[in-house]
């Protein structure tokens, strides 16, 4: 989803990104062939002593990467990590930035001619994601439900059950309507418990319901799960093609379908439904076999 009349180019496309360490160059291909996209990080997955190791690994393979599909992942910009990576990033061409903790539009612009994914994980930036995700060379939002809990000064960003406290579920919605406003789209957070296959299902599910474009991994073994939650099930599709059969046949202006009256919006879901499935990446049923 692009603004309507920009001519700025959406974020990479697919349902699963996942983050690797920028100092890992030895990581960066096997990244790439298990997700759709990939976010080489300079912030928070490298140590303070290896952030100019993790700047030189970019600059030495950059080039062999596929750039349609890599995002950087710089540190915050008004810091001295935040400056070189800046500079790394104007002098290899990366094309997709992901600016953390962003809290103004100007966070943003600063990086032109690079498209910006805007990570609101903070209080300010919560509250101001309508106007960050409308500045120019936004192309999507994410959230971040831990930071946002320390920069408020909780303790924790779930309860007993798993589940989000309202605070963070408050944000995961605030990041998704301010991003669907300003027609870019979002990313929804990443799912922290590696092994928990249940819980990162159940998440995969809401995003997908709810309307984010792709979910973020932390770890390889994440992303067929979330493929697989973006690929419409067969019972799914049935359900929407005689949906829209159903429209398709009518010749009245109300249709009822299993019982249940049928507008715009149900119609619009439909072909959402029938969209996904026929973008859907072949093998997304497949497990990762080789772990990163």
């Amino acid at each position: 989803m692009n603004r309507t009349g920009d001519d700025t180019a959406g974020p990479p496309a697919g349902p699963a990104v996942l983050f690797c360490p920028a100092d890992r160059p030895d990581r960066f291909a096997k990244a790439f062939e298990v997700a759709d996209a990939v976010i080489l990080d300079l912030e928070d997955a490298v140590r303070p002593d290896r952030k100019q190791v993790a700047r030189e690994a970019l600059r030495a393979g950059f080039g062999t990467l596929p750039a349609e599909r890599a995002v950087v992942r710089v540190n915050a910009p008004h810091t001295a990590e935040g400056r070189a990576d800046l500079e790394l990033v104007r002098s290899v061409g990366v094309r997709f930035v992901m600016l953390p903790k962003a809290e103004y539009p100007a966070d943003v612009e600063q990086f032109d001619p690079a498209s910006v994914i805007a990570l609101c994980e903070t209080a300010r930036g919560v509250e101001n994601a309508p106007a960050i995700a409308a500045a120019g060379g936004c192309v999507a939002l994410m959230w971040g439900g831990e930071d946002l809990t320390a920069d408020i000064g909780g303790r924790s960003s779930r309860d007993a059950t798993g589940r989000y406290l309202p605070h963070v579920s408050y944000a995961r919605a605030r990041i998704l309507v301010a991003a669907a406003a300003a027609r870019v789209v979002a990313w929804d957070g990443v799912y922290l418990d590696i092994p928990d296959r249940a819980g990162l299902e159940a998440e995969c599910d809401d995003a997908v319901a709810m309307g984010f474009a792709a979910k973020v991994a932390i770890h390889p073994s994440h992303t067929p799960v979330i493929r697989r939650a973006y690929r419409p099930t067969d019972d799914e599709l049935a359900r929407a093609e005689e949906l829209l059969g159903a429209v398709g046949a009518s010749t009245s202006g109300v249709v009822t379908v299993g019982g249940r009256m049928v507008d715009g919006p149900l119609v619009a879901m439909a072909r959402a439904v029938v969209a996904a499935r026929r973008s859907a990446i072949p093998g997304a049923d497949h497990e990762t076999k080789e772990r990163i």
